[in-house]
């Protein structure tokens, strides 16, 4: 899976660009806040039709446009697809060939994109929240069953927030969608548990190969009730130990939605023993991990590392360089990176130009 063409209309900083780009590495090179960063999200929306760096839709469409569009050619081997992104301040509407696109498991599956972003350097000290979205956003991708379950979590969730709010609550329905929550629960800890196990058979030697040295890691998944034959009864009796305490304070205080994981690296958890440096490069290897869990090349994801480097010493830039060599497409933008065998693309004043690397 690879993008061969991008052409953006009022989206952020530009008016009209239209870049062709190549498989293996393409580095985006520009000043600070010259627009390299925009090109990359406007690939990554594509895929999720949402960016990586705001919530707003508004901030996507240049000051004083009604609209934005993102186009883009698509290839898998012999396959075209031409997806087109419309972008205005209340809606976003999307289409692969001319056909509405309509759910986001199919627009993830007509272009996958795994971004790197600086503030992904601390996964492992921010929130749990940003470890679960890890685990939601690439089990959805690769699993419509796993989305299914969660859309339906995320309803009873709510339904459930909703009765506890009550002046006077409904014990019996109460339990009844508690019994909903827990089935659905099963089934998603099911999947994080197993994708966990997953990541840890190839994470360590993605580390390696960026390292250099030997190391050991892996992640530990921390589920709400342990994920056995036993689970719909641990779960059933978690929640009645804590449904006063729920209704005291008008919340469900315990689930899927509050879970949590770790990274250890070479016995110790990363977020209070790893440097910077190796929290950059156990996060970026953890990004890398989906990638690799794909087995049809033509699916493999597009890979984007946004300022990736800059805190990297030469060595482990070029050891991680020269792993990114061999995967199918990646974009990297710095504001000043050489690398050799790369097709290079220079920003200026929200105008892009190749050159030799």
């Amino acid at each position: 899976m690879i993008v061969t063409k991008l052409i953006l209309r009022n989206f952020r900083n530009y008016e009209r660009l239209e870049v062709r780009f190549d498989p293996k590495l393409n580095v985006i090179v520009g000043d600070n806040a010259s627009g390299k960063t925009n090109i990359v999200e406007a690939i990554h929306f594509l895929s999720l039709a949402r960016s990586f760096r705001t919530s707003e839709t508004s901030e996507l469409i240049k000051y004083e446009r009604q609209f934005a569009t993102i186009e883009a050619r698509v290839e898998e081997d012999t396959i075209h697809k031409d997806i087109v992104a419309v972008i205005t301040p209340s809606s976003k509407k999307i289409t692969c060939n001319k056909k509405p696109v309509r759910k986001i498991s199919e627009l993830s599956n007509l272009i996958n994109v795994i971004v790197f972003e600086p503030k992904d350097a601390l996964m492992f000290s921010d929130s749990p929240l940003v470890r679960r979205n890890f685990l939601d956003i690439n089990l959805s991708k690769k699993s419509p069953v796993y989305l299914e379950n969660l859309m339906s979590f995320d309803k009873l969730l709510k339904e459930r927030n909703s009765l506890l709010k009550e002046e006077n609550v409904d014990l019996t329905q109460l339990d009844i969608v508690t019994n909903q929550l827990i089935d659905v629960e099963e089934t998603l800890c099911k999947y994080r548990q197993a994708y966990v196990s997953e990541i840890n058979n190839i994470l360590s030697k993605i580390i390696v190969n960026i390292k250099g040295t030997k190391e050991e890691a892996h992640l530990e998944y921390y589920p709400f009730v342990k994920v056995d034959g036993e689970f719909k009864n641990r779960a059933t009796r978690a929640y009645e130990r804590n449904k006063e305490s729920d209704i005291r304070h008008k919340v469900t205080q315990l689930g899927i939605h509050r879970e949590d994981m770790k990274m250890i690296l070479n016995g110790k958890d990363i977020s209070t023993h790893g440097s910077q440096g190796e929290n950059r490069i156990a996060v970026i290897a953890l990004k890398l991990c989906p990638y690799f869990l794909i087995e049809d090349k033509n699916k493999k994801p597009i890979i984007v590392l946004d300022d990736a480097m800059s805190e990297l010493d030469k060595i482990h830039q070029e050891r991680l360089l020269k792993f990114l060599e061999k995967l199918e497409q990646v974009f990297i933008t710095s504001t000043k990176l050489t690398v050799k065998n790369a097709s290079v693309y220079e920003v200026k004043k929200a105008n892009i130009t190749r050159r030799k690397a």
